[in-house]
């Protein structure tokens, strides 16, 4: 089976079978509460979907771009568990599940905080440009928008589809990409500096 998670946004867990087949998800969407919830939710998903840990034979895991905490502590999760079970962890830009969501020409926005977003373009699910941070109405947009991101700014994307990466599309993308020979490295996408809380030396 197929473990596939993503904390770029909400935070996502999907259970796959072999062959693709969606056997259980869990997502909740709280900002602060990746550490607290993200064990629980991959517990949680596994048991609906009869598998034990020996069954996952490979991880799943969005790489971003996301604020640094929320998105670390889902890097982390995946590469401790791909240690610990011996199993490869694979990483895919959670944007490309947004991209992946409809078809024809998608713009996939996320929310950066500090009054920008993170962005991307695809036509047909095949990412076009991007990733990249901008300030609202410096998106390229083309197409449809989705994400949750670009409710924040409706004067820069009017009629945009509310969205979270779903994990079960990061399986996908990756999948496509495995058989291109493209890296899927879990690299975390931040595309800006952390913030930084205090002066060094005060």
């Amino acid at each position: 089976m197929i473990l596939a998670l993503d904390t770029s946004s909400a935070i996502a867990v999907a259970v796959l079978s072999p062959a693709g087949e969606v056997l259980a998800r869990r997502s909740e969407f709280n900002p602060r509460g990746h550490s607290e919830l993200l064990s629980g939710l991959i517990e949680s998903a596994l048991e609906e979907a009869g598998a034990a840990r020996t069954d996952v034979a490979r991880i799943v895991v969005g790489t971003g771009p996301a604020p640094f905490t929320g998105l670390r502590v889902g890097l982390m999760t995946a590469r401790t568990l791909g240690h610990v079970w011996g199993v490869p962890v694979e990483g895919v830009c959670s944007l490309d599940a947004l991209g992946a969501s409809a078809a024809g020409e998608v713009t996939a926005v996320a929310d950066a905080r500090r009054k920008e977003v993170y962005w991307a373009t695809y036509r047909d699910g095949v990412r076009v440009s991007g990733p990249a941070v901008s300030a609202p109405g410096e998106v390229p947009v083309v197409g449809s928008v989705v994400g949750r991101g670009a409710l924040l700014y409706p004067e820069a994307f009017p009629g945009a589809v509310d969205g979270d990466p779903d994990p079960a599309l990061l399986v996908a993308v990756a999948a496509r990409l495995r058989a291109a020979g493209e890296d899927l490295g879990t690299e975390p996408l931040y595309l800006r500096r952390p913030d930084v809380h205090g002066v060094p030396g005060a």
